[in-house]
């Protein structure tokens, strides 16, 4: 079992930053590949990011890309995600997941396990 716990998000102003991170409890978290998803109100869960165990490979959804950095530290059993230059569309609740299989773009299904996801909004 793994279980996934956010924080770092917030209130940010468009242009903003913010830095979310994901603690993961037990001793195979390098063993697994992480994600990002993001659900805004009244629209569906979507993949954000993801990185390989190891942290060698990393994948970004296009809207993201060149904004966000997704990195972790598995002797910290953490995951991170920097948001830079953020825009009001990013308001979401974020949650990170955890999948025993690398794949570059994650999908919902895939996923092994979920946080219970942090609040990011961005005002305009």
């Amino acid at each position: 079992q793994v279980q996934l716990v956010e924080s770092g998000g917030g209130l940010v102003q468009a242009g903003g930053s913010l830095r979310l991170s994901c603690a993961a409890s037990g001793h195979t978290f390098s063993s697994y590949a992480m994600g990002w998803f993001r659900q805004a109100p009244g629209k569906e869960r979507e993949f954000v990011a993801s990185i390989s165990g190891s942290g060698s490979m990393r994948y970004y959804v296009d809207s993201v890309k060149g904004r966000f950095t997704i990195s972790r530290d598995n002797a910290k059993n953490t995951v991170y995600l920097q948001m830079n230059s953020l825009k009001h569309e990013d308001t979401a609740v974020y949650y990170c997941a955890a999948d025993s299989i690398w794949t570059p773009r994650m999908t919902l299904q895939g996923m092994d396990y979920w946080g219970k996801g942090t609040l990011v909004t961005v005002s305009s």
